[in-house]
């Protein structure tokens, strides 16, 4: 384990488990938060996260989305890399 690494000792439904963070604060992948992990994005995900990534921001969207926070910022990236992350950010189709 790293020094930079934090570890959260944490108690949900009388059940405790360790959250672990990223040097830069995020939180690391976790199955009980984060279970959509590894699955394709539907048009609804996609439309919600382009929408409000900029107002919820990383954890917000990663814990609505059942994703990691750092899946969160690599989909942003590409998304906006490949010059679709406004279309579905104006999209009216599942978010109004």
């Amino acid at each position: 384990m790293h020094e930079h690494n934090r570890i959260s000792l944490q108690k949900m439904n009388d059940v405790e488990f360790h959250i672990e963070y990223e040097e830069n604060g995020l939180m690391k992948y976790h199955h009980l938060f984060h279970p959509n992990q590894g699955l394709r994005y539907s048009d609804s995900d996609l439309e919600y996260l382009c929408k409000y990534y900029e107002v919820d921001g990383i954890e917000s969207m990663a814990m609505g989305l059942g994703r990691s926070p750092k899946s969160i910022v690599q989909k942003v990236y590409v998304l906006k890399k490949q010059k679709i992350f406004e279309m579905y950010k104006n999209r009216n189709s599942h978010w109004n």
